[in-house]
């Protein structure tokens, strides 16, 4: 694979590794021209939400919510780190669902949650619900219940434009990379796709960077996740064909059912007002995918 970034596009990966996002290019005019021509995006409260019959809502009336989410996933689910702004489509997910709870933004306390203490934060009462790229599965339902799904991802693979990967049956023969210890590592060195060379990486930025330097053919993770990436880098492109099934799931405290249901209600009514698709173009969308038809709610 030649190498076609230039001393700009390699400044803009190190500051990736730097900051474990994959923010590219942020802080110049044209992005600056972006922000103000995206879509503002804003949800009507319901004041007269009323989830007397949940635990947690009960707790939390009148007071501020706490809602977990990832920090360093770029359009999905991440954080400013000069200004703690929290933007992406889970982040919209997640204040579309606080609006028909009752809370406004003002009333919103985000907290940053890493995978393995998800399961702990929503039990201990951390978090009061958790959006964060959440793939819905029977074991995890064993300590939480799930909301949803609000939508549905699939692994996917992040190559150059120019590239000639074109579907996943491409990859046969070439270098893949992905994080250390996922299931999209451990799908990928199946012997049915014939990767040349399996590289794990300790983050997603990382195997971006390998990407943009020529030292791999192709990233390979959830689809959500790749579209950020591909909308901080304009040499890149997600297939857009998905290769595995990934509910991703509202995580609530097991047993609420009460607090279920009004999460259920809401991502139903933002799928049917429109709201959903907004948010999509507004974050995911700059990938250049199209918004997909959303899930049906599962009220398991």
């Amino acid at each position: 694979m030649k190498l076609r970034r230039t001393a700009a596009a390699a400044a803009v990966v190190l500051a990736m590794a730097v900051t474990a996002t994959a923010c590219g290019k942020e802080g110049s005019p044209d992005d600056d021209k972006k922000d103000k021509d995206a879509p503002k995006l804003s949800y009507e409260v319901n004041t007269a939400a009323d989830v007397k019959d949940s635990p947690v809502w009960s707790k939390v009336k009148g007071k501020k919510i706490k809602i977990g989410t990832k920090a360093d996933q770029p359009n999905l689910g991440y954080e400013d780190p000069s200004t703690g702004k929290r933007s992406g489509f889970d982040v919209e997910i997640a204040r579309m669902i606080a609006a028909e709870l009752g809370f406004d933004e003002q009333h919103i306390e985000w907290k940053t949650v890493p995978t393995e203490a998800r399961e702990t934060q929503l039990s201990s009462g951390g978090v009061d619900f958790y959006v964060g790229t959440y793939t819905i599965n029977d074991e995890r339902k064993k300590q939480v219940d799930f909301g949803g799904p609000y939508y549905l991802a699939g692994q996917d693979l992040l190559v150059d434009k120019d590239s000639d990967i074109k579907t996943p049956e491409d990859i046969k023969g070439k270098k893949v990379c992905s994080v250390t210890g996922s299931t999209p590592l451990k799908r990928i060195k199946e012997k049915k796709y014939g990767v040349a060379k399996a590289k794990a990486q300790q983050g997603y930025q990382l195997c971006v960077q390998d990407l943009n330097n020529g030292q791999v053919d192709a990233v390979t993770t959830d689809d959500t996740i790749l579209k950020g990436y591909a909308a901080q880098n304009d040499g890149l492109r997600v297939l857009g064909k998905p290769f595995s099934e990934e509910p991703y799931g509202v995580g609530l405290k097991k047993g609420d059912k009460a607090l279920r249901d009004a999460v259920n209600d809401a991502i139903e009514t933002h799928q049917k007002n429109g709201n959903w698709k907004k948010a999509y173009d507004a974050t995911l969308g700059k990938s250049g995918i199209p918004a997909p038809t959303p899930p049906k709610v599962d009220r398991y």
